[in-house]
């Protein structure tokens, strides 16, 4: 029986192993997290909207379905091309067919005093610190006594005008608004700054110029303060310095402006292009390799003469692809060159407030908001989790409400803003 090994069980991998399970081959899955993670809500996580435990699904509670996969929780640490095994901090496994969709990690662009205090979502566990540091930062703001500390206390600044960075804002001034007013009516809450900051002289680029328009009103009408055409260039423990020389004293620095392959390719010993992504055939193949497939983020293909984004459609798509692709040549058929349908993009801004494109159609408003809610719901992992989300949305909807305000860690000094 041959054996595919599936690295990451990220959007990729995850769609990979589905097409593959059941179909009479050994289907080995890694990952050093043992469980699928929905990264586009994690920021729901980091203000308060949503338990931890509603984005994420065990690995093994899939997999128990799926006759002829297992899971092995390991940490993979390179591959040896030449004996056809991937090496992980628990020893060797041997593979017949290769995935590797291990994602991508947050890309500081060599800016140390940024990555040392900035705050960013990759894990369920950086939810839970930003969350912790957002609701500490309030507690800290009720006792302090020097108005300028106080200020700078509540002052959030972020860092990224693309979906994520969208999101985490309209999200956070609703939070503050809505929310921590009445938790916190000691303080004057509504003096509290979201500070968005983009490089380009628009958000959401990829989307047309009718959305972006909305998009900044939007954000702008709700209270977050938007900066285009500014970069951060350094930043301390309670402030951020921008490109123009200008300081904002903040507590709190979230980064979302851009992303890079993960540590993993690095040492695969593979030519990387930028961000550290891995040229892959057309077939989505390693070039020599035949037998090993690059999914997802790490993958580099391009399209029409661009690049292919590192976006969670892209990765599914190709996942689903490497699959077929194996079970195809498993029955010697040519492997056919994988073409990315984009089906649109989409962004919610806030309450009742969003924005898409796809099929030709561009959407705002609480027609969108609804097709975001709808399309995540579809696209998580677990009955019980879309249960629960659909519930949390729900009751915030009607009541303005967020039910995990928990500060589950102190912060001492050392390690508050400092990762």
């Amino acid at each position: 029986m041959k054996r595919v090994v599936i690295i990451g069980m990220g959007f990729g991998g995850i769609r990979a192993a589905r097409t593959l399970a059941q179909k009479g081959l050994d289907v080995v899955l890694v990952d050093r997290n043992n469980y699928h993670l929905f990264q586009p809500l994690l920021y729901q996580v980091a203000t308060a909207g949503l338990e931890q435990e509603s984005i994420a699904y065990p690995v093994r509670a899939m997999a128990r379905g799926w006759t002829g996969t297992r899971f092995q929780l390991a940490e993979v640490t390179g591959v040896d091309f030449e004996a056809r095994q991937v090496v992980t901090d628990n020893g060797t496994i041997p593979y017949d067919y290769l995935v590797i969709g291990a994602g991508s990690v947050t890309n500081y662009f060599g800016l140390k005093s940024v990555e040392q205090h900035a705050f960013d979502l990759k894990e369920l566990v950086d939810a839970e610190r930003l969350r912790n540091h957002i609701l500490t930062a309030f507690e800290r703001a009720v006792v302090e006594p020097d108005p300028a500390k106080r200020r700078a206390l509540m002052t959030f600044v972020i860092v990224g005008g693309g979906p994520t960075g969208v999101e985490f804002a309209g999200a956070l001034i609703e939070l503050v608004r809505y929310v921590l007013t009445k938790d916190y009516p000691e303080l004057s809450v509504q003096a509290a700054r979201v500070v968005l900051v983009e490089a380009f002289d628009r958000l959401l680029a990829a989307m047309p110029a009718e959305l972006q328009g909305y998009t900044l009103e939007k954000l702008r009408g709700m209270g977050v303060e938007v900066l285009l055409n500014a970069r951060v260039v350094d930043a301390g423990p309670e402030r951020v310095t921008l490109h123009d020389g200008a300081v904002i004293p903040a507590h709190t620095l979230f980064w979302s402006a851009g992303v890079k392959a993960a540590p993993l390719a690095a040492t695969l010993g593979v030519e990387q292009n930028p961000g550290g992504r891995i040229a892959v055939e057309p077939d989505l193949t390693l070039p020599g390799h035949p037998d090993v497939y690059v999914v997802g983020d790490m993958a580099w293909l391009e399209q029409d003469g661009a690049p292919l984004p590192m976006v969670a459609p892209v990765a599914m798509q190709m996942g689903i692809h490497a699959g077929k692709s194996i079970l195809a040549r498993e029955q010697g058929a040519p492997a056919p060159p994988f073409r990315y349908h984009d089906k649109g993009s989409m962004a919610t801004i806030g309450r009742s407030a969003a924005v898409a494109s796809a099929f030709g159609m561009n959407l705002r408003g609480y027609a969108a908001w609804i097709a975001w809610l709808l399309l995540h719901l579809y696209y998580l992992i677990g009955f019980r989790n879309r249960i629960v989300v659909m519930l949390n949305w729900i009751w915030y909807y009607w009541f303005h409400e967020r039910q995990v305000r928990l500060i589950t860690e102190r912060e001492t000094p050392g390690n508050g803003c400092t990762r």
